[in-house]
């Protein structure tokens, strides 16, 4: 009588990725995986015949990322041709599996990564009555599998695995049956301690508009000529960034009176936006501002004449 079992396959999450689903980062670790599949008999035994089964199981391993060991436990059945009332192979027969396993993983790298593996152990096969008939087992794999991200993998493989001959207790007789099978297998795993996905980058600091000062006499708002100097890098800037605003904002010192320094202000201000004007820049793109005390770039007190204090300010943005 022939029956086999194979165990199932559960694909390893190799290397893993932080971030889910967008980067994938390898990295050693424990596993557990599950799956399952179909069997196909590549032996027979004369008087009956063995039919394609199914197998299912789990396993537990370690990835050293590249080569994997694991721990797997699986059971089965295939169907066949033969009825012995009260027997346990009457009709199919089952195979308890107990494997260890070792893999190799060509492409740790990369999301999908090709593997081939081998594995020794204990079958433990449908004999009479029971799982009863103990044998030596033996398999060999190779398989594809897609890592989803940090964690989870899962993958398809191609399995042999036989084992020595069990015995199986007969109406007329022990019969000694073949035991090799092929199997197509699917899976899922789980990788645990992924890293920690990494922080996004700060975002870039923010960059300044280009800015020009101009000075002015105490209360004066003519320009002079380094002042027009100054006037001309705002035109250029501007000219070169192509579409922008550009903001004069006018200021005075604390002598004189509020009323009459906002109205310097605006006085200074007005004054920039013109030469402007004439070094090429649209009147409509120059917005004018009078702040007149306010604003101070030196803090004084009221009433005190200081220099840097009477300005225009000339932003491009």
């Amino acid at each position: 009588m022939k029956k086999s079992v194979l165990v199932a396959m559960a694909l390893a999450a190799s290397p893993a990725a932080v971030q889910a689903q967008d980067a994938y980062v390898p990295f050693e670790g424990f596993y557990i995986g599950a799956g399952g599949g179909l069997v196909f008999p590549i032996s027979q035994n004369t008087g009956f015949t063995s039919y394609t089964g199914w197998l299912a199981g789990g396993k537990i391993g370690y990835d050293f990322l590249g080569p994997r060991v694991d721990l797997e436990v699986g059971y089965g059945r295939t169907g066949n041709n033969v009825f012995f009332p009260g027997s346990a192979v009457s009709g199919s027969a089952g195979q308890l599996n107990v494997m260890a396993n070792v893999y190799y993983d060509f492409m740790v790298q990369q999301r999908l990564n090709p593997y081939i593996g081998a594995g020794v152990g204990v079958a433990f096969v449908d004999s009479n009555q029971s799982l009863g008939s103990t044998q030596f087992a033996w398999q060999a794999m190779i398989g594809l599998r897609y890592n989803i991200d940090s964690s989870w993998a899962v993958g398809l493989e191609g399995r042999y695995m036989g084992t020595t001959n069990p015995s199986i207790n007969t109406p007329t007789g022990t019969v000694y049956s073949q035991n090799q099978t092929l199997g197509l297998l699917a899976g899922i795993a789980y990788k645990f301690g992924a890293p920690s996905a990494a922080p996004p980058p700060p975002p870039p600091p923010a960059v300044a508009p280009p800015s020009y000062m101009v000075f002015f006499d105490w209360d004066r708002s003519n320009l002079s000529d380094q002042a027009l100097n100054t006037i001309r890098q705002a035109a250029q800037a501007y000219k070169t960034k192509g579409n922008a605003r550009i903001t004069a904002t006018g200021h005075t010192d604390t002598s004189g009176s509020e009323s009459y320094n906002m109205a310097l202000s605006l006085r200074r201000a007005n004054t920039v936006k013109d030469a402007l004007v004439r070094e090429g820049v649209p009147a409509t793109a120059i917005a004018v501002i009078g702040r007149g005390e306010a604003g101070l770039l030196v803090k004084t007190a009221d009433g005190v004449r200081e220099p840097q204090n009477r300005r225009v300010e000339i932003v491009i943005q």
